[in-house]
């Protein structure tokens, strides 16, 4: 059986944002929560996935987060506690 591939379009930018988050101290989570982007809240209401990498002495947390409408990848910056967001997609086609 053949199956059908959508590419979806993933917007590649590297702008700051507000990100607001809480910590879970029972599941030792750090949850994302909203992000304001060009003076818009968007709540967060799934997160995918989460890893952590290196780029010398800084430590940066990567998180896949998705609005009702858009998915986001936001990485926090450890060393002076900064947001940027790197992709956004609205998951629809090109």
């Amino acid at each position: 059986m053949f199956g059908f591939y959508l590419e979806v379009m993933i917007e590649k930018i590297s702008i700051p944002v507000s990100v607001s988050l809480s910590f879970d101290s029972k599941r030792r989570k750090v949850i994302p929560k909203w992000i304001i982007w060009n003076d818009r809240l968007y709540p967060i209401v799934k997160i995918g996935l989460h890893h952590t990498f290196r780029e010398g002495r800084v430590l940066y947390h990567v998180f896949s987060v998705v609005s009702k409408t858009l998915f986001f990848r936001l990485v926090l910056n450890t060393e002076n506690l900064h947001w940027k967001l790197e992709e956004i997609s609205d998951g629809l086609p090109d």
